[in-house]
């Protein structure tokens, strides 16, 4: 570990260090779930993540997702890699510009402790949870439902079904004229990267410290 290695988590107690440099978490999707809670889950001092997304950054993404406006017009996992290498470079980043399907999810993201669900459409985010479920039933998905609009921070709570968690509330929909907004989707990727720390904790018997 070099020295601003040690001087960036060096207030992380040890053992908690230890077990998120051993550990690889999936990010499936990079737009405003997804490059937020990567980033939050890298700066924890995850050591690797693997993430996947084929869109580009377009002008209406920067009001929610982490990139800047040099990076219109790139795809979004290569944007989202130099901004980790940027913001946490000890966190090994594999990147892959492909739309994740069931044919290639074990390819994409069998090396992941933890899968994090970052998609848009309902019906992708049931077919990559049903696909991650059948292929790694004991390995945990977290998924988020509800988070569009703004205010209603008590609503958003994280439920369990197995080893699926649903993040957010569940039912807000954006009223016309509001949409997704930056403070919100936040909070629920802050949320989903939270809890990806909290299970790769448990899975090492260490309570919260």
């Amino acid at each position: 570990m070099t020295g601003l290695e040690k001087a960036i988590f060096s207030r992380h107690d040890r053992t908690v260090l230890r077990t998120l440099r051993a550990a690889t978490v999936g990010v499936a999707g990079a737009g405003g779930l997804g490059s937020n809670a990567a980033i939050a889950l890298a700066r924890a001092g995850v050591g690797a993540l693997i993430l996947a997304d084929f869109d580009r950054i377009e002008p209406s993404n920067l009001n929610r997702q982490q990139y800047s406006v040099k990076q219109v017009g790139l795809l979004k996992v290569a944007a989202l890699a130099a901004n980790l290498r940027q913001q946490a470079p000890f966190t090994e980043v594999k990147a892959h510009a492909v739309k994740v399907t069931a044919a290639n999810l074990r390819e994409l993201f069998g090396e992941a402790d933890i899968l994090v669900e970052a998609f848009d459409r309902a019906e992708e985010k049931s077919m990559l949870i049903d696909a991650w479920l059948r292929l790694h039933p004991d390995r945990p998905v977290i998924a988020a439902s509800g988070l569009a609009g703004y205010g209603g921070n008590s609503r958003l709570k994280t439920r369990r079904m197995g080893s699926l968690y649903i993040c957010g509330d569940g039912e807000s929909q954006c009223p016309p004229g509001v949409s997704p907004m930056a403070p919100r989707v936040a909070l629920v990727a802050a949320m989903q990267a939270n809890l990806a720390v909290e299970l790769l904790m448990k899975t090492k018997g260490i309570k919260n410290v």
